[in-house]
């Protein structure tokens, strides 16, 4: 699950703005040496893109944000993959079955995949990957003292997980070595291969091997740079850490041993070098990408959408020489309510709050139309395929109805309400103008102040993940293409006891009968019936409102035009292993 960070020169971009940009830019090219490849392409280039939004860790059983996701994807391998058009493919594993009760999935490894070069090996380089490193990285994803924050996708489906979980709880309480050596479902037969055993069939199971948290690094990195192994990365995948330098530069290195190739029979990937920064200025970064100086800009600044989009959401102006990418995304935007907060605990409130928005007033004035949708059926988005997402009756405007349903629950006309505090994450620039929005239509529709605090990312998701904010902005990007990667947000058995962390149900939402018919979703191998039990078991979320619900993302994004094979898609994934530059 990924928390997707939407984020100064605003004297300068207004002034570009005004002159179409024209003085503010120069003609760019593309950087760095150049070789021929088989098929017309060519090898070299340094590929440079800005991620707005922070960088959490690169340890991959504590990724949950999109930035550190778009890093790691292109350091690391897993088992499986998805491609552009969100299909299961192979990467590590070149081939998989399953038992006929659905409960082994057993995987071949490739047997040409190889360890990045590193210190942390001897004399510095890498080795070849087997099976066992499969089995130590998918148990350090279920071990406590990892601070993994992915265990929830194993926890009672695969066979030993929970108890190999606890048995490091109580180690990490006692400072002992845990009673189990590790979970009894994980098992490398040989150097390559590797099974799986499900304490039952999950019908979704295969996709969670594809997230960035199930990335397979050796055993050697971990314990060579122990906690500063979060900023050491070491994987198979197509590019190599050089350095990070927070909230200015990341640098990755073509790896000359990565296994792939294309259709022509290139060694992938063509590029040398992948360079992030980190500027948190939108407006900033399309200057950038405009003045030569990025090969992408994603998401187009809300003040200048119109300035160079036309109303067919092509490239205008002096941004017609560029390539637009565009395609309603499988992500959401929303509002969380803590549900055991003496006030949202409620549902009457968190009903009101949700009837006093406008989405469609927001998404036309202060989007600019730059989004797919209002959130107005559920948090399942309408790109899920397959979904019937518009059979999900949610909230629209109606502030009369608001105002009644805060009377019913004490508070005429909002008096004795408030005020409430509204977290943000510092530095997003459009999730600044949307809560200022809705701030405004709360005082006006309901006569409720809301404060808004914006907070460093990494607190802000600590803060929330520790049940410390009790209303909170968060958006949800699908890690695959099933309603399951959204509606575990509402589970109620993800929720600890006390005051543990909650990082999947952040609003610690429990109700028995949404995970009565969740949870028979995700046993039902038919596809047409599992998506209609989740529909079902999301109008019992959505009819408790645990969160105000906003819109539905419409991703664009600026490429120069000598980029080629970009892998566009709706899950916003980061995969530069075939992207080249076209001689200009």
């Amino acid at each position: 699950m990924k928390r997707g960070l939407i984020r100064v020169a605003v004297v300068l971009a207004g002034v570009c703005t005004a002159l179409g940009f024209s003085a503010c830019t120069k003609q760019g090219s593309m950087i760095g040496t150049f070789r021929p490849a088989a098929g017309g392409k060519q090898y070299g280039g340094v590929y440079r893109l800005n991620e707005v939004g922070e960088m959490s860790s690169l340890d991959p059983v504590l990724i949950n944000d999109v930035t550190s996701s778009h890093v790691a994807s292109n350091i690391y391998d897993k088992l499986v993959g998805l491609n552009s058009r969100l299909e299961l493919v192979p990467e590590l594993a070149t081939s998989w079955s399953v038992s006929a009760d659905g409960c082994t999935y057993t995987y071949h490894l490739r047997t040409n995949a190889r360890f990045h070069d590193n210190p942390c090996f001897p004399d510095g380089k890498g080795r070849m990957l087997t099976a066992h490193d499969v089995e130590y990285s998918l148990n350090r994803v279920c071990d406590i003292r990892t601070g993994t924050k992915n265990f929830d996708y194993f926890r009672d489906k695969v066979l030993g997980a929970t108890e190999y979980f606890n048995a490091t709880v109580k180690g990490h309480d006692t400072g002992t070595e845990p009673a189990l050596p590790g979970v009894r479902g994980f098992a490398a037969v040989d150097d390559s291969t590797f099974t799986i055993t499900l304490t039952r069939a999950i019908a979704p199971f295969e996709n969670y091997l594809a997230l960035s948290s199930m990335a397979i690094h050796p055993r050697e990195a971990v314990e060579y740079y122990g906690k500063d192994f979060f900023k050491n990365p070491v994987g198979t995948g197509p590019f190599m850490f050089v350095r990070w330098e927070p909230d200015r530069q990341l640098v990755l290195r073509r790896n000359p041993y990565y296994w792939d190739t294309d259709e022509a029979g290139n060694r992938l990937p063509f590029l040398d070098e992948v360079r992030f920064s980190f500027m948190k200025d939108d407006k900033l970064q399309l200057l950038e990408f405009a003045a030569g100086n990025l090969e992408e800009s994603y998401r187009i600044p809300n003040e200048f959408f119109a300035d160079v989009v036309d109303e067919n959401k092509r490239p205008k102006g002096r941004y017609s020489r560029f390539t637009l990418l565009h395609t309603p995304a499988m992500s959401t935007q929303y509002y969380g309510f803590l549900t055991t907060d003496p006030l949202f605990k409620d549902v009457r409130i968190r009903k009101a709050l949700n009837m006093a928005v406008d989405r469609r007033r927001i998404i036309k004035y202060v989007l600019h139309g730059q989004a797919a949708g209002p959130a107005e059926h559920g948090l399942v988005p309408s790109s899920m395929p397959g979904y019937p997402y518009k059979k999900v009756q949610g909230y629209s405007f109606n502030p009369a109805a608001a105002r009644e349903l805060l009377a019913e629950a004490g508070y005429p006309n909002g008096k004795g309400l408030g005020p409430i505090t509204l977290q943000l994450n510092s530095g997003g620039g459009r999730n600044v103008q949307i809560a200022e929005a809705i701030q405004s239509m709360l005082k006006e529709n309901l006569n409720i102040t809301v404060h808004l605090e914006q907070v460093e990312f990494a607190q802000h998701l600590k803060k929330i993940d520790q049940g410390q904010a009790s209303f909170f902005r968060l958006g949800w990007v699908a890690d695959f293409p099933d309603p399951e990667t959204f509606l575990n947000l509402f589970y109620g058995k993800l929720v600890p006891k006390g005051t543990g962390i909650s990082p999947i149900n952040s609003t610690r939402f429990v109700n028995s009968e949404f995970d009565r018919i969740y949870e028979q979703a995700l046993v039902t191998q038919n596809r047409e019936q599992r998506m209609d039990l989740y529909r079902q078991a999301e109008q019992v979320a959505i009819n408790n409102a645990p969160m105000l619900l906003i819109m539905h993302d419409e991703d664009y994004r600026f490429l120069q035009p000598y980029v080629r094979d970009y892998a566009n898609n709706a899950m916003d994934k980061l995969m530069l292993h075939r992207v080249w530059f076209a001689a200009q």
